[in-house]
C-alpha cells in the first residue's frame, strides 16, 4: 500500500476526519417505512447488525406528478441502505409479500454461490408468502455496492437498494462527509409492456430519431447508409427521457434532493448507476473532483470533471465544493434527460442547472471501423473521426458479413451486424465525451491503489462476442440466445487464471457483468495493478479485455446489466468447477 499517502487525502485510516454515518444524514423525508396499505415513499432508510430483515412488498407510488405501480422493499424506492462491515457475517431475512416470485441479488459481493440470488442459476427464488435466509460468512472486502431483484424485470419497477461494507482496518479515503446517490428511472409503464413495445419496434422510445428536415448534420449519403443498416445514427439508449424521469435516491429532478456540507469539507460521494436500462454522464458544473473508488475497490485518486457510468457500476468520488450551493448533474446519455442534486451549504441552496446539451451521434468506431475514434485522443483533444459517421468508407460495420467471425459464433438470424475492425477502446471515455474541452474519465485512467494478489499470467485466453439484431430486438453472446445454450456454460478449472477478450458486434455500448468474481481491466496500467471491476462497458464496434481468476466455485450468471437486453438473451451461465476437481476422475474404474 504505497501510495496510501499519494493524496492528501489520502491517510491510514478515517482519523478526525472520519467518515459520518450515511443513516444519520439522510433527511427525516428520504426516510421509508413499511407498506402495510400506504403509499411507497422515496427515499430510503438504513438497516445493518447481524441480522437484518428486509420485506418484499408492493403499491402505488408517486414521482413529480408522474403516478404508477412500484415494488418497494421495507417500503421504500430505493429500499434501505444495508450497511456491513468487512470481516463480519451476517443473516439476511428476506420476505416476499408479492403474488410472484422474488429474489435479492447482491450486486458486486463474493458469497456463496447458493446465497448469489438469481433464480434457476444458485437458487430457485423466493416463492410467495416464504422467506429466504441469505446466511453469509464473514464479508472479505469493502467498498460501495448495491442490491437489486434478479426477477421477473422487479427491478425496473423499484426493487434495488444500496450497500455501503466498511473497512475492518480503517478507509483509505479521508472525507468529513459521506453520502450515497444512487441513479435510477421511473416509468408508469410496467416492465413487460416497455418490453412488447421494444419487440415491435427498437426505435419506439427513440424520440429524437433524424429526418430529412432536421439539424443534424448528415448527408443524403450517410442518410442511405443508416436506413441500409436498419439504424439511426441516434439510437443511443433503448429507453429514454421520453419516457423515463430519471431519480436521484429516488427523487425526480424537480423534488429537491440535498447534500449539506460546510466550506472547506471533503465529500464523499458513493455513486451508484441501479438503474435497469440507463448510463449517466455525471458532473458537478464548476467543480473537478478526484474518482477514489471503481466498483467497491479503490483506485489511485484521479481528477476529472466528468465520466460516464453505465448501469451497475459504481465510482467513489470526493469533491471540496467551493460556492454555496453546486448541481450535480447525471445528464442520460442520449441528453434526453437527467437527474439533479444539490451540494447545499444550507438547506434550500440552489445552483443553476444546466441545460440539457446537444444528442450525441454515433461515430465510425461505433460502427467498428477502428482506426481514430472516442479512445484514441488525449485529454482536452476535441476533434473526433466522423462525427456521427459523415464521410468515408463505410466498411467498418458490416450487415452479415460473418466470414471474419470465429467459428463457435452461431450465425442466424440473431446477428445482424459484425463488427469487422473491433479495436480497444479502454480509452474511450463513453458515446458523446470524446470532444469535451475538459476531462473526462476513461478505464485506462483506473490504476489500482492496492497490489493485485495473484500476479500469474493467464494460462488462456477467451473470446468472447456480443451479438445481437436491433431490428428484431434478439440479444446474445455468440450468436446465440440463453434459452438455447441453457445447458452449455462456459467452464473454468478452479483457480484458474483467464484472459477473456469481449467483442461488441452491435452499435450499442453494453455494461457486463460477472457475478460471484472480480477481473482485472487489461487497461494499460501495470500487470500488479491493474484495476478490479465486477462490471465493464464495452464501447460499440470496439473490444474489451480483462484477466480473471476462477476461484468462486459454483455456478454464477454472466450477463448484460441493461435489463431488457439480459431478458431478451444476452445472458449465460458461467461454471467454476470445486477446489480439486478433475473432469477426467467420473471415468476412472470404467471398464
Amino acid at each position: 500500500m504505497r501510495d496510501l499517502n499519494r493524496r492528501r487525502f489520502l491517510g491510514a485510516g478515517a482519523g478526525a476526519a472520519g467518515l459520518l454515518g450515511i443513516g444519520a444524514m439522510t433527511p427525516a423525508w428520504a426516510r421509508g417505512g413499511d407498506l402495510h396499505g400506504g403509499p411507497i415513499r422515496s427515499g430510503f432508510d438504513e438497516v445493518s447488525g447481524r441480522s437484518i430483515d428486509l420485506t418484499i412488498g408492493e403499491g402505488a407510488w408517486a414521482v413529480q406528478g408522474r403516478r404508477g405501480h412500484a415494488v418497494a422493499v421495507n417500503g421504500s424506492v430505493p429500499g434501505p441502505l444495508v450497511r456491513l462491515k468487512e470481516g463480519e457475517p451476517v443473516r439476511l431475512n428476506v420476505t416476499n409479500t408479492l403474488g410472484a416470485d422474488s429474489s435479492i441479488h447482491w450486486h458486486g459481493l463474493l458469497v456463496p454461490f447458493q446465497f448469489d440470488g438469481v433464480p434457476g442459476v444458485s437458487f430457485p427464488g423466493i416463492a410467495p408468502g416464504e422467506t429466504f435466509v441469505y446466511d453469509l460468512p464473514a464479508l472479505r472486502q469493502s467498498g460501495t455496492y448495491w442490491w437489486h431483484s434478479h426477477s421477473n424485470m422487479q427491478e425496473q419497477a423499484g426493487h434495488y437498494g444500496p450497500i455501503v461494507i466498511e473497512p475492518a482496518a480503517g478507509d483509505p479515503v479521508q472525507a468529513d462527509r459521506d453520502y450515497i446517490l444512487l441513479l435510477s428511472e421511473f416509468t408508469p409503464l410496467h416492465p413487460h409492456a416497455i418490453m412488447e413495445k421494444l419487440k415491435k419496434g427498437e426505435e419506439y422510445f427513440n424520440n429524437q430519431k433524424t429526418s430529412w428536415t432536421d439539424a443534424y448534420p448528415l448527408s443524403g449519403r450517410d442518410r442511405r447508409m443508416w436506413a441500409g443498416m436498419r439504424m439511426m445514427p441516434t439510437d443511443i439508449l433503448d429507453v429514454s427521457g421520453s419516457t423515463y424521469t430519471y431519480l436521484a435516491n429516488g427523487r425526480g429532478p424537480d423534488e429537491g434532493l440535498e447534500y449539506l456540507f460546510e466550506r472547506g469539507e471533503r465529500v464523499r460521494l458513493r455513486i451508484i448507476n441501479g438503474s435497469a436500462m440507463s448510463f449517466f454522464n455525471l458532473r458537478i458544473p464548476g467543480l473537478r473532483f478526484h474518482v477514489v473508488a471503481a466498483d467497491g475497490q479503490n483506485v489511485r485518486p484521479v481528477e476529472v470533471e466528468e465520466f460516464q457510468i453505465g448501469t451497475a457500476e459504481t465510482y467513489d468520488i470526493v469533491v471540496e465544493p467551493t460556492g454555496e450551493a453546486h448541481s450535480i448533474v447525471a445528464e442520460s446519455m442520449d441528453r434526453s434527460g437527467m437527474a439533479v442534486a444539490t451540494l447545499a451549504s444550507r438547506p434550500g441552496a440552489r445552483a443553476a442547472v444546466p441545460a440539457l446539451r446537444d444528442p450525441p451521434l454515433l461515430t465510425m468506431a461505433d460502427m467498428g471501423h477502428g482506426g481514430m475514434g472516442h479512445g484514441a485522443m488525449g485529454h482536452g483533444e476535441t476533434g473526433h473521426a466522423g462525427n456521427g459517421g459523415a464521410g468515408g468508407d463505410m466498411a467498418g460495420m458490416s450487415m452479415r458479413d460473418t466470414s471474419r467471425l470465429p467459428a463457435d459464433v452461431a450465425v442466424g438470424p440473431g446477428v445482424d451486424m459484425v463488427s469487422m475492425n473491433p479495436v480497444d477502446r479502454m480509452g474511450d471515455p463513453g458515446i458523446g465525451l470524446d470532444s469535451m474541452p475538459h476531462r473526462v474519465l476513461t478505464y485506462r485512467d483506473l490504476v489500482a491503489l492496492a497490489p493485485n494478489d495473484d500476479p500469474r499470467r493467464p494460462s488462456r485466453q477467451m473470446e468472447i462476442h456480443l451479438t445481437g439484431n436491433m431490428e428484431r430486438y434478439m440479444w446474445s453472446f455468440d450468436g446465440s440466445k440463453f434459452s438455447a445454450v441453457s445447458d452449455q456454460p462456459i467452464r473454468f478449472a478452479y483457480n484458474e487464471r483467464v484472459r477473456v477478450k469481449l467483442v461488441n458486434d452491435t452499435m450499442m455500448a453494453h455494461p457486463i457483468h460477472l457475478h460471484g468474481h472480480f477481473f482485472e481491466l487489461v487497461n494499460g496500467a501495470p500487470a500488479d495493478r491493474q484495476p478490479q471491476k465486477h462490471t465493464v462497458i464495452v464501447q460499440p464496434g470496439g473490444s474489451a479485455s480483462f484477466d480473471l481468476t476462477a476461484d468462486e466455485e459454483g455456478d454464477w450468471a454472466f450477463h448484460c446489466h441493461l435489463l431488457y437486453h439480459m431478458h431478451m438473451g444476452m445472458f449465460q451461465v458461467v461454471t467454476v468447477a470445486p477446489e480439486g476437481y478433475r473432469p477426467d476422475a467420473d471415468r476412472e474404474g470404467e471398464p
